[in-house]
């Protein structure tokens, strides 16, 4: 019996798809963390500063009136009421505002205009704290790239999660601003971990170009499925149960990924025994650079939108907790169809083409987001922007790691460190500069202005269309016989 659960765990060991589904749950909560807190964090920290305005459950009653002094004879106070009413002139009655007090939630003629300026320079510490994970990511992402190469995608790959478990925690038990930056930045630390060393594992596994498409396709739709599940899991959880509840889920959904990692993955170290390419080669490669770019503008429109959006809809459509969590659902829905459709699309009809059209429908959508007055007209535009992200994302990941193979050598730590910067570039700069955009420009022009950026950008993806290998036959001889038949297999591919 126990020699059979010993062969059983080797064959899962072994067995790629296995490894996919950890990358694809690995990913899946990353993203579900990342999400969970967009409904929650605008909201928390205006209720933080202002309790009066943001109570969640207001009283619909009005306080009682305020009396001089108390009425000690009712019959008496009758006939001084009546009396004072006869007397009384003939004159026009009094408005509604001064004869009944305004609930606490709504405020009088004036008080719209200085809710409306709290909720724009909101914009900029919500952005601050959103963006400070894609920071981090970026920084880290450099260091882990290489780490991967000298201890295996394993061991990073559990430290991801060790990492992400204690980021849910302090989210989950956080009061301050300063607190839930500070589990903001740490997530990044977790997040650089995994999704480097998750597709970098892909990559190793899933060495022919086509099927190495098909799992990142997938492996981005775990992605996909935790931006789908949490806008509205935190903001349903937020507004019915509250701000712990939503994170400690998390916290044991982790604990279970956890666990499948020491079972499966058995985190230890393990060197490449081929020779990596450093970053300054890779990031000088004109064709990596291109690609990752075509990530980094991809991503920085939902970054921008993600601390603004709420705000926004707040401002213009007093939109409640839950609205401010669906509003994210279509673009999560669609992201998860384009990634799984255009994993092995992009490699039918080419994948520099996939990216092209991917970022002219981002900037369409962006265009089309600011003439919104209610949250039904939200959900074409953000539809619309969730499948072309996924466009381009899937055809990107995998192209990076065609472009490695095919210019340099198959060794894929540093080079999806570069895929991951890119990524964390759109979610940095996107979240620091949409508060002083919003200021600055307004929300209308601040979306105008990434959507012309997207559409500047789009031709660059023709130089894709068929990359060059560098040195050719040189390459051959440098890196034996494995990289010219890797190369050989390519071009078989391409004429088919």
């Amino acid at each position: 019996m126990l020699g059979a659960v010993r062969e059983w765990l080797t064959q899962c060991r072994e067995s790629r798809k296995l490894i996919l589904v950890i990358v694809a749950i690995a990913l899946l909560l990353d993203n579900m963390l990342l999400t969970t807190v967009v409904p929650i964090i605008p909201k928390y920290l205006y209720m933080m500063r202002h309790p009066n305005s943001t109570d969640p459950d207001p009283p619909d009653t009005p306080p009682p009136p305020i009396t001089t002094t108390p009425p000690n004879n009712p019959a008496m106070e009758f006939l001084q009421n009546t009396t004072s009413i006869a007397n009384k002139p003939a004159s026009p009655p009094p408005p509604l505002t001064s004869a009944a007090p305004t609930p606490a939630r709504r405020r009088p003629v004036g008080g719209h205009k200085m809710n409306h300026e709290d909720l724009v320079n909101e914009n900029v510490e919500v952005g601050l704290l959103f963006c400070s994970k894609a920071v981090v990511q970026l920084l880290t992402n450099p260091f882990i790239g290489p780490l991967t190469h000298r201890i295996g995608y394993s061991l990073p790959m559990f430290a991801g999660f060790v990492i992400m478990f204690l980021s849910t925690l302090i989210f989950a038990f956080g009061r301050s601003y300063l607190v839930l930056f500070i589990a903001r930045a740490v997530q990044g630390i977790g997040s650089s971990c995994s999704s480097v060393s998750g597709m970098g594992m892909l990559a190793e596994r899933y060495p022919d170009d086509k099927e190495r498409g098909n799992a990142m396709g997938i492996a981005l739709g775990g992605l996909a499925l935790g931006v789908l599940i949490g806008p509205p899991f935190g903001g349903i959880m937020f507004q019915f149960v509250g701000k712990t509840a939503p994170f400690l889920i998390l916290a044991v959904l982790a604990l279970g990924d956890g666990l499948l990692q020491l079972l499966v993955l058995q985190p230890a170290i393990t060197k490449q025994q081929e020779e990596a390419p450093t970053l300054m080669q890779l990031i000088s490669d004109p064709y990596i650079v291109i690609a990752a770019g075509a990530i980094t503008f991809a991503n920085m429109g939902i970054g921008m939108l993600e601390p603004s959006l709420p705000l926004w809809m707040m401002d213009t459509m007093d939109a409640e907790e839950w609205q401010l969590g669906i509003v994210f659902i279509p673009a999560s829905v669609s992201y998860l169809i384009g990634t799984n459709l255009f994993g092995p699309l992009g490699h039918l009809m080419g994948r520099w083409l996939a990216s092209l059209l991917g970022l002219f429908i981002i900037g369409i959508c962006l265009m089309s987001i600011p003439s919104a007055t209610t949250i039904n007209h939200l959900i074409a535009p953000n539809a619309g922007l969730g499948f072309a992200i996924g466009m381009v994302d899937s055809s990107m990941m995998p192209e990076l790691g065609y472009l490695v193979d095919l210019r340099h050598s198959a060794v894929y730590g540093s080079v999806y460190s570069i895929g991951d910067v890119a990524f964390c570039l759109g979610f940095a700069i996107g979240p620091a500069l949409s508060g002083t955009l919003v200021q600055t420009f307004g929300f209308k022009w601040m979306l105008y202005g990434i959507a012309i950026i997207n559409f500047l950008y789009a031709p660059f993806m023709y130089c894709l269309k068929s990359p060059p290998a560098r040195e050719g036959e040189q390459q051959g001889l440098i890196y034996g016989e494995k990289s010219s038949v890797r190369y050989v297999t390519y071009k078989n591919e391409d004429e088919e």
